[in-house]
């Protein structure tokens, strides 16, 4: 589940995301003050939520971070709407410490790496263009489902003909403080836990 908030910009409306692929068809339910966005199976891919101030208690900063708290609180606005959905959410972080097991060559790419990531619970296969990107680096990944500070989205992906499930970050795509503007990886000290959660502020 992704959320995505912004007053200023488009009002005091939450934008819930439930499905990372956008459905062909799309059709709108309204209830109250939410608007369910259903597929053409009649599946709920999302809903906004309108006066969504008046349901919960939003950080002055307005960026909105996925909770047990902010779950909880959209659960109830969803029966305080007579909608009976049960929200499944994962709340694990979606950026990690990540440990670079192996990095091969991409078989149709020259710039191209295509590496096995160690994020604790599991190992991702990752196409990388870093050019500084080697076996044995603990670096920072952003698993499918993150949020980049730019925006972006993460969905598995498939880059010339190889598929992806998830992005090595530069410290510049991380919006970190004094990043670098040459391309490459940002490298974490050897002694950073493996798979677990590296702080990014959207």
């Amino acid at each position: 589940m992704n959320v995505f908030y912004n007053k200023n910009g488009i009002g005091d409306v939450l934008l819930v995301q439930l499905q990372m692929e956008k459905p062909e068809e799309i059709k709108p339910e309204i209830s109250g003050d939410i608007t369910l966005i259903k597929d053409g199976a009649d599946q709920i891919v999302g809903f906004n939520l309108f006066h969504a101030s008046s349901y919960i208690d939003f950080p002055e900063t307005q960026a909105v971070d996925l909770s047990e708290e902010l779950v909880t609180a959209l659960q109830n606005a969803l029966e305080k709407n007579d909608i009976g959905y049960t929200l499944e959410v994962d709340l694990s972080p979606k950026f990690v410490v990540g440990y670079v097991e192996t990095k091969e060559k991409h078989p149709n790419a020259d710039k191209l790496s295509v590496c096995q990531v160690a994020v604790g619970t599991e190992t991702l296969q990752i196409v990388c263009g870093a050019p500084n990107v080697e076996q044995g680096q603990k670096v920072v990944v952003a698993k499918v489902g993150a949020i980049m500070p730019s925006g972006t989205l993460i969905r598995d992906a498939e880059l010339r003909g190889v598929a992806s499930s998830g992005m090595i970050c530069s410290a510049k795509e991380l919006a970190l403080p004094d990043a670098p503007q040459e391309k490459g990886i940002l490298v974490l000290p050897e002694d950073a836990e493996i798979g677990s959660s590296f702080e990014v502020k959207a």
